[in-house]
């Protein structure tokens, strides 16, 4: 994957950004990748690259929708797995406290601490989780924060069992000094719950691990987002 705008990525237009507005929508999910943002862990962002998303947002929000900020990496920089000593917890934590300044306090902006974590511990992402959001409110930022689970944060996989505890086990320990946060999870209604498939074949069970994810929630005093 290359980091050339127009030629290897993009942003959304105004044109698609105003056709989703004008179609109802009233919050977009705006992903975009931690490496181009930040070329070099602990060091200052790209600046041409922070534009592009500032002015993204403020065009969505023109548009009189919110929006959630997506570091769409999987719980990766580089391939390598936040919490390791390639890409550590305070790296991690880094990143957040720049990208949250840049969008503090925006009430029309979320932040979505990271896509679908994967094969990583829940014991350690919820490590990883609570050093980036300390880091988001110590710098003053009080917006809303989305926090996913491991295992690609699936609702249906949000009671499994793992090797070291389940998402809803473990992922209860979440702290925020500010109180204003949400799980969020995924869930699709294909035959494997990824969203690769052809059919939806499993929407009644889909269904029904949206109705024990919020059940969970409840029992817990939580919100949550569908993400």
């Amino acid at each position: 994957e290359g980091n050339v705008y127009e030629k290897d990525y993009k942003y959304p237009s105004e044109e698609t950004i105003t056709h989703f507005a004008e179609k109802g929508f009233t919050s977009v999910r705006l992903p975009f990748r931690w490496e181009r943002l930040q070329p070099r862990l602990n060091k200052p962002f790209d600046e041409g690259e922070l534009a592009r998303l500032q002015e993204t947002v403020e065009l969505i929000k023109d548009n009189g929708m919110s929006v959630v900020i997506d570091p769409h990496n999987y719980a990766r920089y580089e391939g390598k797995v936040i919490g390791t000593s390639d890409v550590p917890d305070v790296a991690f934590a880094d990143f957040w406290h720049r990208l949250a300044q840049a969008f503090a306090n925006d009430e029309a902006v979320s932040f979505a601490l990271m896509n679908e974590p994967h094969d990583v511990a829940a014991t350690q992402w919820l490590k990883s989780a609570n050093t980036a959001i300390a880091a988001i409110r110590t710098g003053g930022a009080r917006n809303l924060i989305l926090v996913p689970g491991t295992s690609w944060t699936g609702a249906h996989s949000w009671r499994a069992e793992l090797k070291d505890g389940s998402n809803a086990t473990v992922m209860a320990g979440i702290k925020d000094p500010a109180s204003n946060y949400a799980y969020e999870v995924h869930q699709y209604l294909d035959s494997d719950f990824s969203g690769h498939k052809g059919t939806c074949s499993r929407g009644a069970d889909a269904i029904k691990a949206l109705e024990d994810f919020t059940l969970w929630l409840r029992n817990h005093g939580q919100r949550g987002y569908l993400g």
